[in-house]
């Protein structure tokens, strides 16, 4: 699979200029300082170990889109021999500076854009080793040395004879015997005491220099892409793990087929931004127009979905043995195979999308979990439209909720996708049993207590499922909470009781005042006036809505909650009695009320 080498310093760079070696288009860009490549300029010059360099052959067929090493100007198109995976940095540092005759575009320790041209003063070099890092100087781009805050002119180097008069040697040459020896000439000539110290220089620096060698890693082309990626993260120095979404998209733009019919590269970027927009664009639950990787729906998700189908495809057709969206999966998903599910899975988001609104999730921040939407999708991709029969839709809607209620996909998911799409295919087309999100999911009456945040799923759930079962605005009154009224009415999980004032009047009634009982989705405006104890506002709230009191009190009862114990101020019976009613609630949208309330009820007699 790989073989070690030792190449030359002078052949690997000459192979970076004429394009036989090039970076696979995943590889972050070059970022090296002047001190650094000053460093490593000193390494080679002493003749030290570099380090390993790994490669990739390609067979003349390169695996990923190609781009050249930073500086490197070659004809466009050309297809390189072999891809560099580690030891761009080091490389591409010394190909600037040795091998191009052109200022270095680098960094000062200010982090400050400067242009460099690399020297290393022969005296100081022919010294101690210990000494070898001084003497490798930084020169600017006009190759003027000044000091007194560039008052003063140290060294014009702007000519062969300013170079030899300073005693710096250019090292943009070192490769390049015939200017090498023409300079030698007018530095030997200008001081006779100068020819032995042009040997030793040449001994001691320009000889180590020519013949540096570079131990080098060959993986054999027929490395899979996946041993490639696993092998270029292990060594990679930057330690920041590629993702899918980057790795694919060198591997798209590198495919010759699609080149060959398209006349273009494949640009996975677009397509998946594309996708992004028109999706958020209808349903903001997906999160913001841009393609954000951590807001809202991620290519990940996207890539994934498209595995689970093309697996279960492959599995139907006798070609594949099970369903998985793992990382291997994702890296080995042709392109052929992305373009012709894309689509299909596109539609298939925007099925989800009108699926969510129905459960009154419109907004990211409601969202439960974003990893569900991913089976969702896939299973909406397979069976279409036969997921909009009542039946079908009742079986995802008590899959759903008990995914979200039971808090089952708050740990390793991949797993569960593949169980999920499986089981729900065949659930829904009656040649299956419910699947394991929905017999193991539980919810224990307990759990509420601990209900306190947003981290939590069923605390979002719950909150959503107030406004599914019809829950109507203190404030505004006229209808219950609708998905398309949320924002403009502030709509967010409100107290009913304040914290304050239960912790001061009912510390002792055992009942937490943070849990998600004693929370409920109300418009900003309703929870302005939600400041004291309900007892001492309901009555202002009624009137503000010009309602009748018994008017007004059936609309608190549309949360769940007991307006009697409001009026009385009684935390404790209120939490216990809005307790018992969002469990009936969460067991209905479960499908699981019976089983669950004898659990209920049994644990209550013991």
């Amino acid at each position: 699979m790989a073989g070690l080498d030792n190449v030359k310093l002078k052949t690997l760079l000459a192979e970076v200029a004429s394009g036989a070696l090039q970076l696979p288009d995943f590889q972050r860009d070059w970022k090296w300082d002047d001190d650094r490549i000053r460093a490593i300029i000193a390494t080679v010059t002493l003749d030290y170990p570099l380090g390993v360099v790994m490669t990739l052959e390609t067979g003349g067929d390169s695996p990923f889109r190609a781009r050249e090493l930073t500086g490197a100007r070659f004809a466009e198109g050309l297809e390189p021999s072999l891809l560099l995976l580690d030891g761009q940095q080091r490389l591409t540092s010394l190909f600037q500076a040795l091998f191009q005759d052109r200022p270095v575009k680098t960094k000062d320790a200010r982090d400050k854009p400067v242009e460099r041209w690399y020297y290393v003063d022969i005296e100081k070099a022919v010294g101690t080793p210990a000494d070898r890092d001084e003497a490798i100087v930084s020169v600017p781009e006009d190759k003027v040395l000044r000091a007194n805050f560039a008052r003063d002119v140290i060294h014009d180097l702007t000519s062969t004879e300013g170079e030899c008069a300073a005693g710096l040697f250019p090292l943009h040459i070192v490769f390049d015997t015939a200017r090498v020896n023409a300079w030698r000439r007018v530095y030997e000539r200008s001081d006779d005491r100068r020819f032995d110290l042009w040997s030793r220089f040449e001994e001691q620096v320009l000889e180590h220099v020519r013949s540096f060698q570079v131990p080098m890693i060959k993986l054999a082309a027929s490395t899979s892409m996946d041993a490639v990626c696993a092998v270029f993260e292990r060594v990679n120095t930057g330690g920041v793990q590629l993702t899918v979404f980057e790795l694919l998209t060198a591997t798209y733009a590198g495919d010759r087929a699609y080149r060959e019919r398209e006349g273009t590269y494949y640009q996975l970027p677009q397509a998946w931004q594309s996708v992004k927009e028109n999706l958020a664009s209808r349903y903001p639950v997906f999160g913001r127009l841009d393609v954000s990787l951590d807001h809202g729906l991620s290519s990940s998700d996207f890539l994934q979905a498209v595995a689970l189908v093309r697996t279960w495809l492959r599995k139907q057709n006798g070609l594949g043995t099970g369903v998985s969206c793992k990382r291997r999966d994702l890296l080995e998903l042709p392109l052929t195979d992305f373009e012709s599910l894309a689509p299909r899975l596109a539609d298939a988001f925007g099925w989800v999308g009108s699926f969510l609104e129905k459960q009154c999730i419109v907004r990211v921040t409601d969202l439960p979990y974003r990893t569900q939407l991913v089976p969702l999708a896939a299973v909406r991709a397979i069976l279409g439209e036969e997921t909009d029969t009542l039946g079908a839709e009742d079986m995802l809607t008590q899959w759903y909720w008990c995914g979200v209620l039971g808090e089952m996909y708050g740990g390793s998911t991949e797993t569960r996708f593949t169980r999920d799409v499986e089981q729900l295919v065949a659930w829904i087309r009656r040649e299956g049993v419910a699947p394991e999100t929905v017999n193991d999911a539980y919810f224990f009456p307990e759990r509420l207590d601990t209900l306190t945040t947003r981290n939590s799923a069923a605390y979002k759930g719950i909150y959503t499922l107030l406004m599914k079962q019809g829950a109507v605005d203190w404030h505004y009154t006229d209808a219950p909470l609708k998905p398309g009224l949320l924002d403009e009415y502030g709509v967010d999980i409100r107290y009913v009781f304040q914290p304050a004032w239960v912790r001061r009047h009912q510390a002792g009634s055992g009942c937490p005042a943070n849990s998600i009982v004693n929370k409920t989705p109300l418009s900003s405006r309703a929870a302005q006036a939600l400041t004291s104890p309900p007892a001492s506002c309901l009555d202002s709230l009624a009137a503000a809505a010009d309602m009748r009191r018994e008017w007004f009190d059936d609309v608190i009862a549309t949360h769940l909650i007991d307006p009697y114990l409001l009026r009385k101020n009684d935390y404790q019976t209120f939490y216990a009695a809005r307790a018992g009613q969002l469990l009936d609630m969460v067991y209905a949208a479960m499908g699981k009320r019976t089983i669950l309330r004898d659990i209920t009820d049994d644990k209550a007699v013991r």
